[in-house]
Order: structure tokens, then C-alpha cells, then sequence
């Protein structure tokens, strides 16, 4: 009878706190905010001195693909390796000539530096 009443118990207070975990709860803020409109483009250049997973915003063209997801950027500083995943194309077709924003963090190896693109904005 005691092993009962225990099981009783233990099970009331899992099935309680997990109850206590789902509650919904009202969000403080609805929608947007302010966006300055302000942002800073990098040159390749100044990516070459920045940190691992600093996040980046650059401007310039993709002039050749080197492989499966990385291709070759440039901007009037240089050029670098990005790796833009298939997703964030997000149906754009980009050719040589087009103009882009591709945002973005710094991959900062032993070797080389490289950005990993989450975002491409074509212009």
C-alpha cells in the first residue's frame, strides 16, 4: 500500500511540474523596433585584420565559383573565399556584373581567413 501511495505521489508531482513548464506566457513586445538604416560596410582589407566570428557586411561582386557552397568575392580592396549555404540564395540568380551585400562573420583559420554568409542581398 505504501509503494502505491508513493507511486501516487511522485507521479502528481511529475505530471504537475511538467504542467507548470508549457504555461503560456504574454510577450512584452510585439513587432518591430527602430532600424538607424545605418550599417557598415567592410572591405575585404579590413576583413583580413578582424577576429574569429566578428559579423561583417560587405559590398562587391562574386566573380567565380571555387567548389560546392564557396566562391570567390571581391571588392576594389581584394579579394576573398566566401561560403554561401544553397538556402541563402534565396532564389536570387547572381551573375559575375551584379553588385552585392552579403552579410555575414568572419572564419578566421590557422591559414587563411574565409566568410561564412548568412544572407545575400543583391543590388
Amino acid at each position: 500500500m505504501k509503494k502505491i501511495s508513493l507511486i501516487a505521489i511522485l507521479s502528481t508531482i511529475v505530471i504537475a511540474s511538467a504542467n507548470a513548464e508549457f504555461q503560456a506566457t504574454t510577450p512584452t513586445k510585439t513587432g518591430g523596433g527602430f532600424v538607424s538604416g545605418a550599417e557598415t560596410i567592410s572591405t575585404i582589407k579590413q576583413v583580413m585584420e578582424m577576429r574569429d566570428d566578428v559579423p561583417v557586411i560587405v559590398k562587391g561582386n562574386i566573380v567565380q565559383r571555387m567548389g560546392d557552397e564557396t566562391y570567390l568575392f571581391e571588392d576594389a580592396t581584394g579579394s576573398i573565399t566566401v561560403e554561401i549555404d544553397d538556402d541563402e540564395w534565396r532564389g536570387q540568380s547572381i551573375t559575375p556584373s551584379d553588385t552585392v551585400k552579403l552579410y555575414g562573420e568572419v572564419d578566421r583559420g590557422i591559414f587563411k581567413t574565409e566568410l561564412d554568409i548568412n544572407y545575400v542581398e543583391k543590388l
